[in-house]
């Protein structure tokens, strides 16, 4: 067995400043056995170091057992960024194909380092180290913000501000609701079974008391709009609520989804003009949920083996090999439809050239996907919710409106 030495160059490269006094890194073992062998470290100063990041370790001053895998954790660990993966293992290289990607590490994300522990769990319900959710509800609210705006001015950033924050608190709330509703599957789910609930951290009364915290919040928000947004957008709680149920009775959930994430698409436009366009608005919408149906069909495919053991149902198993065809067709529709609101709005031909630039991005999300690989899904659905991607679609809008005040 290879020996292991503390050095305190290699341990800040690693680590940061903050554990570079006594971290060590690890000369790997040329033999599998002794790979699994723990290495003993003897420091107080590394235990007190580390007792922030893990706080249900046995604290002794004499002598502390930290195995190699879980010194290749932490040494992963990036703050700020959130892993998402299947599996709660570390990677286990043995493997062949598919099953690589099956236990990929995940590292602690900034809610355990930075939160207090009583918090971590609401936290974590609330899904707040994995904005990408946000970003899906947000998106569409700040397209019709930015469609409905006077042409050549920029749009409301207050209204903006408003809907940032509902879309931050609806997706905690609709994370909650999923949560409680889903925690007898969760359980036996390989990437869901650590959720807060399933978990046991939390109780489901103290998940439901979070969700009102939650939805008295979103009240008040809702409160600034016109009465007709208010009507409009109190009516999306029941997709909210019902959406953690479709998996159970349809292989459509992600088409329900769709229509979830993308009410802001109605809501917004409303929210400035105080009625609705369906002219404009209908297909921004649909266009939506178009888009949803690729990126959570894509999504799905990390958990079809265990949705099929536990007889929950989605696209992916609905799809199963024609699922890049059914999703080109989705995408089709959603550049399709994103063209004809923007027809109909009367925004210049610039709005078509960005728009043509969005669909290539698609085109390669969909064409060069590895259904088959749960950490290439997983990487091509956040490359499709990342910001960039509604940017070029919201800039594609705002930034030309001036062009349709000239027509």
């Amino acid at each position: 067995m290879a020996s292991l030495w503390l050095t305190r160059s290699a341990s800040r490269a690693r680590l940061g400043p903050s554990l570079s006094s006594s971290l060590s890194i690890i000369s790997s073992s040329s033999s599998s056995s002794s790979s699994s062998s723990p290495a003993t470290i003897t420091s107080p100063n590394f235990i007190t170091r580390l007792s922030h990041l893990f706080p249900d370790f046995e604290n002794s001053r004499h002598h502390f057992n930290v195995s190699k895998k879980n010194l290749l954790l932490l040494s992963n660990f990036r703050p700020g960024i959130a892993w998402i993966s299947t599996s709660s293992g570390v990677a286990d290289n043995s493997g062949k194909g598919d099953q690589n990607n099956k236990n990929v590490a995940r590292g602690p994300s900034w809610i355990d380092v930075y939160l207090p522990r009583g918090i971590q769990p609401y936290a974590k319900l609330a899904r707040l180290d994995k904005p990408i959710g946000t970003w899906l509800l947000a998106w569409p609210c700040m397209w019709s913000i930015t469609l409905a705006s006077t042409p050549g001015q920029l749009p409301d950033f207050k209204m903006a501000a408003l809907f940032g924050c509902g879309a931050l608190l609806l997706r905690g709330a609709g994370c909650t609701v999923n949560d409680l509703l889903d925690r007898d599957i969760d359980t036996m789910v390989e990437r869901t079974k650590l959720r807060p609930v399933a978990s046991g951290r939390l109780t489901p009364f103290q998940g439901i008391c979070f969700l009102g915290f939650q939805l008295l919040l979103g009240l008040g928000i809702l409160l600034q709009l016109n009465n007709y947004s208010r009507v409009l957008g109190a009516s999306s709680l029941l997709l909210v609520f019902s959406y953690p149920l479709m998996k159970r009775f349809t292989f459509w959930p992600q088409a329900y989804l769709g229509l979830t994430f993308n009410w802001g698409a109605l809501l917004g436009w409303s929210a400035v003009k105080g009625s609705l366009d369906p002219a404009i608005v209908f297909p921004l919408y649909f266009s939506g949920v178009f888009w949803t149906l690729v990126y959570d069909t894509i999504y799905a495919h990390q958990d079809k083996e265990d949705d099929m053991k536990v007889g929950v149902k989605s696209t992916a198993l609905r799809f199963g090999d024609s699922t890049k065809e059914w999703t080109t067709g989705f995408g089709i529709a959603c550049i399709s439809s994103l063209a004809l609101s923007g027809y109909n709005a009367d925004i210049g031909w610039p709005y078509y050239a960005f728009l043509a630039a969005a669909s290539g991005q698609l085109a390669w999300q969909i064409w060069t996907v590895n259904l088959t690989c749960r950490a290439d899904c997983n990487r091509k659905c956040v490359i499709s919710l990342c910001p960039t991607s509604g940017l070029v679609r919201l800039f594609s809008v705002g930034f030309y409106l001036e062009e349709s005040s000239h027509k």
